[in-house]
């Protein structure tokens, strides 16, 4: 077994920023385990397979192609910024001569679009609603101890938590948060919690670029302990955000330690835009 296999740092145009996405072309099928096991070695938040759809599809001519996602644990039904990276290498690399691509997935057709030196996608819009904080005090208080908490809001459509922290933080204050991932998955094992958001509001510009709003995420239960820009976050932070700010349009930032800039802009048939720059740092062939 030979595939062309690559490495993209997703959500940032500088190498070793943003967020690293293996992405694998499949000429053929693969065998089911298979994926996993290449996820696994690849070791990497989430490795992207793109598949043809059809025995006369190719990789530079067609436009529509099968998308799955893997952590090195289990396979997830969305991720932003793999996608993103699938859809860089078939653009850049590849040289696919469509402006627009489809990708079948397991969250619906997703489209990623040609923009000026990035690329646009095109993701549902995940509603989150005001969640009770004693149904998941004791998930908060392991993740983050006495941290002050403004709201909290939950996904059921991505079985994700989101944790507002306190206007009274700064973006500094989110970046240093030492938040005990380890025994989140022991304390929340209902399978009601897939993911934790932590969220804080932005700053006004001044000296730095201004940003709408932060946020950091998190995945444990998935095998992501922190996932450094995460698009699927911000499907649901994109709903949260235009609510508490009464915007369309927004600039946010993944304060990871890799860290990751998103355009954000709310579409008028329900869905978002997510608009992110790429970097491809490694391309190679996978052997086994």
């Amino acid at each position: 077994m030979k595939l062309p296999v690559f490495v993209v740092d997703a959500f940032t145009a500088k190498a070793f920023h943003g967020n690293p996405a293996a992405v694998c072309l499949l000429e053929n099928k693969l065998d089911e385990d298979m994926h996993q096991k290449i996820a696994r070695e690849m070791n990497l938040s989430e490795t992207a397979f793109i598949r043809k759809l059809h025995p006369t599809d190719n990789f530079t001519q067609s436009s529509c192609f099968g998308l799955r996602w893997f952590t090195p644990a289990s396979e997830v039904p969305l991720c932003g910024h793999a996608t993103l990276a699938s859809a860089a290498v078939l653009f850049d690399k590849i040289k696919n001569v469509n402006n627009t691509l489809t990708f079948v997935t397991l969250s619906g057709e997703l489209k990623a679009r040609r923009a000026e030196n990035s690329i646009i996608l095109d993701l549902p819009l995940y509603p989150a609603h005001p969640q009770d904080f004693h149904e998941v005090e004791d998930l908060i208080k392991t993740a983050i101890g006495d941290t002050l908490v403004q709201d909290i809001c939950y996904s059921p459509g991505t079985r994700k938590l989101l944790v507002r922290l306190s206007d009274t933080y700064k973006r500094s204050f989110l970046e240093n948060l030492k938040v005990n991932t380890q025994d989140l998955p022991q304390v929340e094992n209902t399978g009601k919690v897939k993911g934790l958001i932590l969220t804080l509001k932005g700053e006004p510009g001044g000296q730095t670029q201004a940003f709408d709003f932060y946020s950091r995420y998190f995945a444990p239960w998935v095998g992501v302990a922190e996932d450094p820009v995460t698009g699927s976050a911000h499907a649901v932070l994109s709903s949260y955000w235009s609510q508490q700010l009464g915007k369309k349009d927004m600039h946010a930032f993944q304060c990871s330690h890799r860290g990751g800039e998103l355009e954000i802009s709310l579409r008028p048939d329900g869905r978002v835009d997510i608009r992110g720059s790429t970097a491809v740092v490694l391309e190679g062939t996978l052997t086994a």
